[in-house]
């Protein structure tokens, strides 16, 4: 049965998910923690950092190692196709219609309308991952931290693996020492 679970889960999270990785991101989270209690807020978070240090599309990824995870093999194959398959039925039919009415001004608002709601969802899950961290390091450490991450990508323009890593290599040598 966990099979048919990963399926409507990843279907459901994919299949609402618009705007890609960013907003499949929450909606894949809520399915995966809270709603099925696959993974931990903590092995969540790990897995997102480890996946967004990969290249390729995050959600595919996120599938791949959580269906892994619950059913092996054949999870990895359900969790991927329940990811996938929308997707790809939607990107048939929207190209087909967003062709035919490009220049509508219902089209345009609507695209534009989502785009708050992607920013509050992402959001909302920066601040739910962000109580672990917070709770076992400390808030000021952890703060600290994201602002050097913040620092690193938008103004020194490091690439976010790299940053990733740091963390990392930070995790692993200082903070194992100070705790």
């Amino acid at each position: 049965m966990e099979w048919i679970k990963l399926i409507i889960g990843f279907f459901i999270a994919n299949l609402l998910g618009y705007g890609g990785g960013p907003s499949s991101i929450p909606l894949m989270y809520e399915e995966i923690v809270p709603h099925y209690h696959w993974l931990t807020d903590g092995e969540f978070s790990n897995m997102l950092a480890l996946g967004n240090a990969l290249p390729g599309p995050i959600a595919t990824k996120v599938a791949a190692y959580v269906g892994f995870e619950i059913y092996g093999w054949a999870g990895v194959l359900a969790a991927l196709l329940a990811t996938v398959l929308p997707s790809a039925a939607a990107l048939i039919v929207l190209l087909r219609v967003l062709q035919k009415y490009r220049q509508s001004k219902v089209v345009k608002g609507m695209t534009l309308l989502v785009q708050p709601v992607i920013a509050i969802m992402m959001a909302v899950l920066t601040w739910q991952m962000g109580k672990g961290p917070a709770a076992s390091i400390g808030i000021w450490q952890t703060l600290i931290i994201a602002a050097i991450a913040f620092w690193a990508m938008e103004r020194r323009k490091i690439h976010p693996a790299l940053v990733i890593l740091a963390a990392f290599v930070y995790g692993g040598l200082v903070l194992r020492y100070s705790m």
